[in-house]
């Protein structure tokens, strides 16, 4: 018996040009958020965010998810960078404060399990409307995980500008309230959702750039 491909037990069906399709054809747009530090603001700010925290949650009309990550802080990036300054370093003294600092560095994060937040908005486009499936559709789709919904080119962009529509808008409600955000792009989608289904695996095997990667098409079962 073929062993089956662990992509075949996910909702994914493809990832392109920023967007998220599932095999149910509905899409996704995942919004990267900034944070408000609430603790620190006066108590007529904190009513003001309170307020218009009301008004963006009662202006949908449609589902969406808020979704918070929390993850060890990975330092790698800054530590090289920090390596190249040293080498290149001529003051045997700054270099010595370089390997110093590195080594500081590392065992503050080592004892202290820093960890660091990110915030996403998930945004759904179902293109058939909110009509539900019947009990043998879904039936149907789950003896069958490798059926991939296909949608023309035509037909995929003119549901993704649809689904802008409300992006646009819910970005800028999000930004009255103090919220910058930005769109999720295919490599950031990729990696999102390949360190949420590989935590552990994900903090020492480093996902490749998307223009690198070898994607294979799931055949019909």
């Amino acid at each position: 018996m073929a062993s089956r491909s662990t992509q075949q037990y996910l909702d994914i069906a493809e990832i392109k040009e920023d967007v998220v399709i599932l095999k149910d054809g509905t899409l996704r747009t995942v919004l990267l958020a900034s944070s408000v530090n609430f603790a620190l603001k006066s108590t007529d700010e904190q009513n003001a965010l309170i307020q218009g925290y009301m008004e963006f949650i009662n202006s949908l009309n449609q589902p969406l998810q808020i979704v918070i990550q929390s993850r060890k802080l990975d330092v790698e990036g800054y530590l090289n960078r920090l390596k190249e300054a040293q080498k290149k370093q001529t003051n045997e003294l700054l270099k010595m404060q370089i390997v110093n600092y590195i080594a500081y560095i590392k065992e503050l994060v080592e004892i202290g399990e820093i960890m660091t937040k990110r915030f996403y908005i998930v945004i759904s486009y179902n293109p058939s409307g909110e009509k539900k499936k019947n009990f043998f559709s879904r039936l149907s789709e789950a003896l069958r995980p490798g059926a991939i919904i296909k949608v023309k080119r035509e037909q995929f962009l003119k549901y993704k500008e649809e689904m802008y529509l409300t992006v646009s808008n819910i970005q800028g409600s999000l930004k009255s309230i103090g919220l910058d955000t930005v769109v999720l792009d295919t490599q950031g989608l990729i990696e999102l959702y390949y360190n949420s289904y590989n935590p552990k695996t994900s903090l020492n095997q480093t996902l490749k750039d998307v223009s690198q990667l070898e994607l294979a098409e799931i055949p019909e079962q």
